[in-house]
């Protein structure tokens, strides 16, 4: 599996399986969640996607996912609709 070399799944390992119908399936196994440092809250304002909030307080607009993880959703959507959102630390 190709990802991208920012992707936090970049490094991550894979295992091959086999399913119920007899297919062989390669899946990759997820890595540990990092441990992130809070830095503040942002109160969302009109037109700010989780997106540009990663570009603003990480310099990595696909880093939206850790945005998720600080204010513990499983999928960014989870938290698309929040109005105040927990900011991790640039370096953590």
């Amino acid at each position: 599996m190709n990802f991208d070399v920012k992707s936090r799944y970049a490094k991550a390992s894979t295992i091959t399986v086999t399913d119920g119908r007899g297919r062989t399936v390669t899946a990759v196994v997820p890595p540990e969640a990092p441990r992130q440092i809070f830095l503040g809250y942002h109160v969302r304002r009109q037109g700010e996607g989780l997106d540009h909030l990663a570009a603003r307080y990480l310099n990595d607009p696909h880093g939206y996912w850790r945005l998720a993880l600080m204010n513990d959703a499983v999928f960014a959507e989870q938290i698309s609709e929040l109005i105040e959102i927990a900011i991790p630390a640039k370096g953590s």
